[in-house]
């Protein structure tokens, strides 16, 4: 090692303990091995926290995340800024990060400028859009990259382009073990005289225990001396969502069997010294995980290491740490094949030690110091390279140049107009105006808007509590008769209307969908499902373009989650079809529209089109939204180049002269939310241009410059007139600049809004379609 290429302070990010986590324990186990064999070397921890709460940690944390507050990555790139490590080592597992397939992340890697090494603990074989884009974005930002396997490095060259020459393989860690007989610990457990099978680990569905209990009863009929013990806590996610009825599941299959005093469930999650006893006494290991998408198995690699005889499931990491006779694999799902592997194991106890022999001899290579050596070899390699790179340069931007300065979401005034009922409809300067009601088109808009705020660090236990008020809503208006919505309800809970419009009644499906494909909330997604499929068979009486084009909205949404279903699949085509149709039959070269005049919520047509056209795969409806949006973003500018929507004191007709004012938020909206579908599926930055434009309008980049948010509050105000904004501030306008608001900060994570340099990359689908 050359002097200068000493690594002295190491910052490990990920999670940690006492929060039980696979990765957790991977960390500690590693920053302890390189302690031991770099004594000069500083390590500590930023972790990942995914309790509000947090973990009473040890005191080599030093910086705390709560995974779903964006500020907090920001303030850990300062303070790894501030306080300067040779290499950041980050262990990437999807579900520890925040955010859209955890691309908080990112935020904090952008801003670092040390080094980075990243260990990825899970390579997707089949990423969705947002998988995929979180990969690339870790890929270019990592100096190095850590795989377990050849099959790890084989996706992360061919499916993620990854330079091959920057992947290190290896493997996972494992405590160093003496190769001694199972029987030595079998009396700590009072299983001396018996064989012992082990499966250990976080206990959740995928694993598959329930096929080893069922090929119990016939291994027992033959070894009656059998012993399996399941050892491991449920794991705390599925522990959160459903207590312990899995493990009570698997229990009562254990009595149902009549294997009760063969099966030992040890509930706990075990120190590191209480595991190698346990893995110690066994005489078969099993790994019977349901599917193949397994790149790396923590468990695995430490039974095989210390020297067990294995039997698993072909899944991709066992397939090759068992070739060539180094375990037994048997197909999934399949109980019979492994009694039958069982049975072969304890009858034959010459191929048994001689799978032991062969595991515990490369597992030498596998022990954490060993590690340890080789992760610095990478750490190393990485800072060289970076040294290499680094030709500073100061870059000044104009401020034309500068991104898009986002204002902090507030949703003060969101609930102030929200009561038990719902959100109400208008207001009287900033004073919420009982006197109109509510309406389903708010609502739903509402309901849209906590679900996107999901996915941001604004979503709070308030922000939930009025996600429930405004689903409550919806499904109060849905009438079970005639599966119609009805859409006005005045403030003392009398419905004013025995049918709701079309167009709220598109609305309230495009809010169904959103939360269907959306939600994290599996209730409410249960229930959004349940009164779609119900509502969704009247659409075809729809007469109204704007009610087809929200439908399909929600349609895209509903078909992203269940893109098998024939009924929906086929109202979308008829749809599709209808607006082409429209469209062919009103449009020329200087009027490119789907009618005669431009009214409100404009760009909503346009969007359901490419929404749908987006999974769809209909070239011809790609075309027309496309074509459509492009016209109507040119109509909508003012001499002076400012976004300027068709104002509601007279609309547009065609051959006509256009309404200037008054102009609303709903139209900005709408043109941002159509412009950055555009920019999702033809990558030209000129829509992310139009977004922008659209949205400063809101803060006064508009021919009046006057703005139209209130900075204290965030609220918005309902319009710009000719000579002033409208003073009122109802549940539209404010909604409207919400959502605007949301969607911007959701895209401002992956793409610059700066006029000048807009940044591309692959992103799944943000706007809500």
């Amino acid at each position: 090692m050359r002097l200068n290429d000493a690594i002295n302070r190491i910052a490990f990010i990920s999670d940690y303990p006492p929060r039980k986590c696979g990765i957790a324990t991977f960390t500690q186990d590693l920053r302890n091995a390189i302690n031991s064999q770099y004594p000069h070397s500083e390590t500590f921890i930023i972790s990942v926290n995914d309790l509000p709460e947090g973990y009473n940690y040890p005191p080599e944390v030093r910086f705390e995340i709560q995974h779903n507050d964006l500020s907090n990555y920001r303030n850990a790139a300062d303070y790894l800024n501030f306080n300067p490590v040779d290499i950041v080592c980050v262990q990437h597992e999807f579900g520890i990060f925040g955010g859209p397939a955890g691309n908080y992340l990112l935020t904090l890697l952008k801003e670092i400028k040390s080094p980075i090494v990243t260990t990825f603990h899970t390579i997707l074989k089949i990423p969705d859009v947002e998988q995929m884009r979180v990969m690339r974005e870790l890929i270019r930002l990592s100096s190095r990259y850590v795989v377990m396997s050849e099959t790890g490095k084989d996706f992360l060259e061919k499916i993620y382009h990854a330079d091959p020459l920057r992947i290190d393989i290896i493997p996972h860690g494992i405590p160093d073990m003496p190769f001694v007989d199972p029987n030595f610990y079998k009396d700590q457990f009072g299983v001396e005289g018996k064989y012992v099978i082990l499966t250990f680990g976080l206990i959740s569905p995928g694993k598959g225990i329930e096929n080893v209990l069922k090929a119990l009863p016939k291994v027992i009929k033959k070894f009656p001396n059998i012993v399996y013990i399941v050892l491991g806590a449920t794991h705390p996610n599925l522990l959160r969502q459903q207590g312990e009825s899995y493990r009570f599941s698997l229990e009562r299959l254990a009595n149902d069997l009549g294997i009760n005093k063969n099966v030992i469930f040890y509930n706990r999650f075990v120190s590191l010294e209480e595991l190698k006893e346990f893995i110690g006494a066994a005489d078969i290991y099993i790994t019977p995980y349901l599917n193949e998408a397994q790149i790396t198995s923590g468990t695995l690699s430490y039974a095989f290491g210390c020297g067990k005889a294995v039997i698993s499931t072909p899944y991709w990491h066992a397939q090759e740490l068992l070739n060539d006779s180094r375990g037994i694999l048997v197909p999934f799902n399949n109980p019979d094949a492994i009694a039958e592997a069982i049975e072969e194991l304890i009858s034959n106890e010459t191929l048994r030690h001689s799978m032991r022999k062969k595991a515990y001899i490369i597992g030498r290579e596998m022990i954490w110091s060993n590690v340890a050596h080789l992760y610095m070899e990478s750490f190393i390699k990485a800072r060289r390279s970076k040294i290499q790179l680094s030709k500073h340069r100061v870059i000044i931007k104009t401020l034309e140049e500068e991104n898009l300065n986002l204002p902090k979401l507030k949703t003060y005034y969101l609930k102030k107009l929200t009561d038990e009922t719902g959100i109400i409809q208008h207001a009287k300067y900033s004073i919420p105006n009982f006197k109109d009601g509510y309406c389903l088109d708010d609502n739903s808009r509402a309901l849209i808007l906590t679900v996107l705020l999901e996915n941001t660090p604004y979503y709070d236990d308030d922000v939930r509590r009025l996600q429930e008020i405004y689903a409550s809503f919806i499904n109060y208006a849905f009438d079970e008769d005639n599966r119609f919505f009805r859409n006005l309800l005045s403030y003392d809970k009398k419905w004013l209307e025995e049918k709701g419009s079309e167009d709220s009644n598109g609305r309230a499906l495009w809010a169904l969908g959103t939360v269907i494909n959306r939600s994290k909330n599996q209730q409410l997604q249960n229930w959004a499902a349940d009164v779609f499929v119900r509502a969704i068979n009247n659409v075809e009486t729809f007469t109204s373009p704007r009610a087809w084009a929200f439908t399909l909205s929600g349609i895209t949404e509903y078909l992203s989650k269940f893109g098998g279903d024939r009924i929906v699949s086929q109202i979308r085509d008829e749809l599709e079809k209808r607006l082409i149709g429209l469209y062919k039959s009103v449009a020329s070269n200087d009027w490119k529209w789907f009618e005669n005049y431009l009214t409100y919520s404009n760009a909503k047509i346009s969007l359901g089109l490419l929404s749908s056209a987006s999974i769809s795969s209909n070239q011809e409806a790609m075309v027309i939204g496309l074509e459509s949006l492009k016209w109507l973003c040119g109509i909508q500018k003012s001499a002076n180049g400012n976004f300027a929507p068709i104002g509601n004191q007279g609309f547009y007709n065609r051959g006509q002269k256009r309404a200037w004012f008054d102009q609303q938020p709903i139209e900005a909206y709408s043109t941002i939310a159509a412009a950055l579908k555009a920019f999702e599926v033809t990558k030209d930055n000129y829509w992310l241009k139009e977004a922008r434009l659209a949205f400063e309008w809101f803060l006064g980049r508009n021919d009046n410059q006057i703005s139209l948010v209130d900075h204290n509050s965030g609220a918005c105000r309902d319009g710009l007139h000719i000579d002033r904004a409208n003073s009122n501030m109802g549940a539209e306008s404010n909604l409207s600049y919400l959502l605007s608001l949301t969607l911007m900060h959701l895209y401002s994570e992956s793409y610059s809004f700066s006029e000048n340099n807009f940044e591309t990359s692959e992103r799944t689908s943000l706007v809500v379609n």
